[in-house]
Order: structure tokens, then C-alpha cells, then sequence
């Protein structure tokens, strides 16, 4: 990423590995880019490195053209006797970008539950059917970049781990930010055997870093790790084309607007805004209130956006609701512009919520479920309200709550952004991690 003139005398030479998402937009993709990019302006040799696929972010991408683990070959390994030992002239033209994001647009997606032999094999490295991929990856690591320092974006891409520390001998970090969730759908006897697997590469992991402390000690646990091994960041965010000071948003002739921006997914709970919403559409005074809603959603999640559309028309509340699909970046400034609430009800323990972050930084509050991130999230930047999870009638009565106050709700979004500004920007968290990775160089050399 640096010209070999650029990079000051102190920088740190970094190989960063992040999985794509199947062509999606990807919340730990687009996290571990946004930070690659701080480290890269604050001066240091940093490749972020792309598995499975290419990444999808909403800003600059700088990841390398290279793809480790193309996904095609990846499957194909696993499936197809006798694949694995052809020779790369035969296989590695699957690797192109181009045909890899063809071969996404078709709907593939990363599904846990028929991934399970897979999943195990790629965590056992240089001993599964995809050791040649993991050879691959170690020798170019080794001899082209001779980092300083290997970081993988989650425990399931680094089966690599040992055969890594025996070509590079470098400290290696994991970043763990959802991992439990893909585990949590693996089929048995497989989700057993990956967990056998992830606990002998523990051994071979320097530290572990996550974005807040509830899903450090989740994951201690979880994975059977030291919780010495653990190093608290922040999530980081893109703030450049944020304001610096959100304005103050007319909505004198605007109705009541909630948001939802995330993956059109059952986990990400969209089910119960719009069971929340149609309750508060019936409180007096907020009959008028409208929901919008922006986010990816792939053949497999269309029937359940449409479930949801069929209630809202059922109960005679779909004139009340705006979708907008998946948003670029001007597209989801805009859209946070256009709302007073943002409300994503997770189902499951959000272990990041990037999407809180980015409402803050647009000066909009929230209202989230009480687990996972968010209470440690809120309590930092004071710019929105718990409430139970996963009950419609709850959050129906807290958006009602603070919609009956809109300055209130400005002023609260200006300063939690005043928050996410000073303590959560992409170059606090480049600068937090890079400090981590230079206590592991220190612990090393003494």
C-alpha cells in the first residue's frame, strides 16, 4: 500500500487478513478496512489482505488485488475428489476478481449450516483439504511482505495460524467480532469439532482484540482463551464526510421518521421494529409516523423482507413505510439526514453495531436492545436508550417516548456525535491497535 520511500523509520510492517462477504456489504469487512486506511495515513505498511472473495465497503477500498482462499477453489478442494492436487495452472484462474463476483451475484452466499465440513477443514490449516491454500498464503506472506506483525479479522480464517508463526515468527493477533454467531448455525457433529479445532490454534494466537469488554468475556469463555490474551479497541469509524457539527434538522413538515440500516436478516431483527411500529402507529398523536428502511438484502432474504411488507399491508400500515435498498455512501448520509430514530433489534448479542456509531456521527440517537455492545456503546456517548430485547410492545413505547421530543432527540444525537468524534474515529482505533501490536513486539524482544 506504501511506497517504499513513504514509510517512516518507525512504522510497522502489517499483514492484515479479512474474509469478504459474498458480496455483501459486510460490517467486519468494512470495519477492518476503515481502520487500514487510518493506519495506512498515519504511515505504516499495512495490507489488508482479502479471503473467500473480494470485499464490498461503501468507501475507499484498500485491500490487495490478491485473493487468498478464492472462494470457488475453496469449495471446489472440498467437494471435488482429487481437485486439491491439481496444478495452480488449472485452478488459479478462479481466483479473478471478476469471476469470483459473478460467481457471488448468483446468490451464493456464506451459509453456517451447509458449511460445516468446510469450516472445519480451512480452521486445520496446512493438515485440510485446502493446504494448499494455506501454503500459498504462508510463503507469499513470508517472502513478499515479512511482516512485523499478522493480523486475522476472525478465528475462522485462521487456521493458518502455526504454519504462519513457523514461516514468519511474528506476533499474531485475531480480532473477534461475530465469530460466535457463525458458530452458533455449524451443524453437529461439525460445530463440536471446530471448537476442538479453534482451541488448539488458541495456543498460537498473541492476543485477541474485540470492541467491548462484554464480548471479551463472552468469548474468553467461549472459546476457552486466556482473558489475558484479550485488548479492548474501539470499533472506529469513517468521519471524513460526516459533519463536523450535525446540523439542526428541520421537521416542521416532516412526520415522526424511525430508521433501520442493516441487512434485511432475520438476526438483525427487522421483524420486531416493524411489530414495533405498527403498535406505535396506533398510540394518538403518532398515527402519521414513518418508517425507513436501507440495507442489503440478497435472494435469500427477500422472502422474509417481503413477510414483513405483507404484515405492514395486512394491518393497513405500509404507506407508512419506505424501503430504499442497499445505500451507497451519499445514499446513507442522506438517509440519516432524513430520520430522527434509528432502532436496529438485534436478536442476537451484537458484538460491534457499526451502524450506531455511523447514526451518531450523523447526529441521530438510537434506540437499542439491552445486550451485547450496546449498553457499553450508550453509556460511552449517552446518545440513545435501552430497552428489553426482542419485544415490539417495549420499543414501540420508547420510540413513542422520545418521538414526542424531536429538538430533545437532536440535541441528544449532536452530542453523542460530539462522543463518537473524539473517542470512536477511525484514527483512534488505528493508533489503539497499532499501540497494541507494538506492547506484543516489545513483550517479544525482551
Amino acid at each position: 500500500m506504501h511506497q517504499a520511500d513513504q514509510i517512516p523509520s518507525d512504522a510497522l510492517t502489517i499483514a492484515y487478513l479479512t474474509a469478504g462477504g459474498a458480496g455483501m456489504f459486510c460490517g467486519s469487512c468494512m470495519r477492518d478496512n476503515t481502520v487500514a486506511r487510518a493506519m495506512h495515513h498515519q504511515g505504516h505498511d499495512i495490507h489488508l489482505l482479502p479471503m473467500y472473495t473480494p470485499i464490498r465497503v461503501d468507501e475507499e477500498d484498500v485491500s490487495e488485488k490478491t485473493l487468498f482462499y478464492g472462494g470457488i477453489n475453496v469449495y471446489m478442494e472440498q467437494n471435488v475428489p482429487g481437485y486439491r492436487f491439481l496444478p495452480d495452472f488449472v485452478t488459479r484462474w478462479l481466483d479473478q476478481e471478476w469471476i469470483i463476483r459473478w460467481a457471488t451475484s448468483r446468490g451464493i452466499e456464506t451459509n453456517a449450516k451447509q458449511l460445516g465440513a468446510l469450516t472445519l477443514s480451512v480452521l486445520k490449516g496446512k493438515d485440510g483439504n485446502q493446504r494448499k491454500e494455506a501454503q500459498r498464503l504462508a510463503k507469499w506472506v513470508s517472502q513478499e511482505l515479512r511482516p512485523q506483525v499478522i493480523n486475522f479479522s476472525n478465528m475462522m480464517i485462521a487456521g493458518t495460524a502455526p504454519l504462519m508463526k513457523e514461516k514468519v515468527d511474528c506476533p499474531i493477533l485475531v480480532t473477534l467480532q461475530g465469530d460466535d454467531i457463525f458458530m452458533d448455525e455449524l451443524p453437529e457433529p461439525y460445530r463440536s469439532q471446530c471448537f476442538a479445532q479453534i482451541r488448539k490454534l488458541v495456543d498460537h494466537v498473541d492476543g485477541f482484540i474485540t470492541f467491548s469488554n462484554y464480548y471479551a468475556d463472552y468469548m474468553a469463555e467461549y472459546f476457552g482463551i486466556p482473558r489475558d490474551k484479550f485488548h479492548l479497541v474501539p470499533l472506529g469509524i469513517d468521519l471524513s464526510d460526516f459533519p463536523e457539527k450535525p446540523s439542526h434538522r428541520s421537521t416542521a413538515e416532516r412526520p415522526p421518521t424511525i430508521g433501520y440500516l442493516a441487512r434485511m436478516a432475520p438476526e438483525k431483527g427487522l421483524h420486531v421494529l416493524v411489530d414495533a411500529f405498527m403498535h406505535l402507529r396506533e398510540i394518538p398523536g403518532l398515527e402519521n409516523a414513518q418508517l425507513k428502511i436501507a440495507g442489503w438484502a440478497g435472494p435469500q432474504q427477500r422472502p422474509y423482507l417481503d413477510e414483513q411488507f405483507a404484515k405492514l399491508r395486512e394491518a393497513g400500515h405500509f404507506e407508512g413505510c419506505e424501503y430504499l435498498g442497499t445505500v451507497d455512501r451519499h445514499g446513507k448520509l442522506a438517509f440519516l439526514q432524513s430520520i430522527d430514530v434509528l432502532s436496529v433489534p438485534t436478536v442476537y448479542r451484537e458484538p460491534k453495531g457499526l451502524f450506531v456509531l455511523e447514526a451518531w456521527s450523523a447526529g441521530v440517537p438510537v434506540v437499542q436492545p439491552d445486550h451485547g455492545a450496546f449498553p457499553e456503546l450508550i453509556a460511552a456517548t449517552g446518545g440513545g436508550h435501552l430497552v428489553r430485547p426482542d419485544d415490539p410492545i417495549a420499543l414501540a413505547k420508547k420510540l413513542a417516548e422520545v418521538l414526542v421530543n424531536r429538538d430533545g432527540l437532536q440535541a441528544m444525537g449532536a452530542a453523542a456525535s460530539e462522543k463518537v468524534r473524539a473517542n470512536f474515529g477511525a484514527d483512534v482505533a488505528a493508533a489503539e491497535t497499532v499501540a497494541i501490536y507494538r506492547s506484543l513486539l516489545a513483550r517479544v524482544a525482551g
